[in-house]
């Protein structure tokens, strides 16, 4: 059994898929900070300094001045200004995906579009073209 395993994660399609969740974790961290650190703050500014990730509505009935004290006390939130951020980050991911498969697929058309090289003759075909030859030349 253990050998089996072995088979299965060293095959191509396994270790490509590991790499790939790897570097798809490293670049859902920068796509977050980057919606987080980059393009909420403008946007929050714009609106009239709204930070998104501080934007809850309280189900406990309490008042609190932010998210961290109303979680802090154990308040039961909805956390609408966070799931914004996801959704940006979401949307974010799904372009980059977007503009990566588009980028493969245009490869693959090009690589279709390459003239095939016209099929050999036979050697029947071959063989009567140099007897048409030969009884030309008589």
């Amino acid at each position: 059994m253990l050998k089996e395993f072995k088979e299965f994660a060293m095959r191509g399609n396994v270790v490509d898929m590991a790499v790939g969740i790897i570097i798809g974790a490293a670049f859902g961290s920068i796509v977050k900070s980057l919606v987080n650190d980059v393009i909420m703050p403008p946007i929050g500014m714009a609106i009239g300094g709204i930070d998104f990730s501080n934007l809850f509505v309280n189900l406990s009935g309490g008042e609190y001045e932010s998210l961290a004290d109303a979680q802090a006390a154990g308040a039961a939130t909805i956390n609408y200004g966070l799931f914004l951020n996801n959704v940006f980050s979401f949307l974010i991911v799904a372009f980059a995906v977007f503009l990566l498969v588009k980028g493969i697929n245009s490869m693959k058309r090009k690589e279709e579009e390459k003239p095939a090289e016209p099929p050999k003759p036979s050697d029947e075909v071959v063989l009567l073209t140099e007897i048409r030859d030969a009884l030309k030349s008589r």
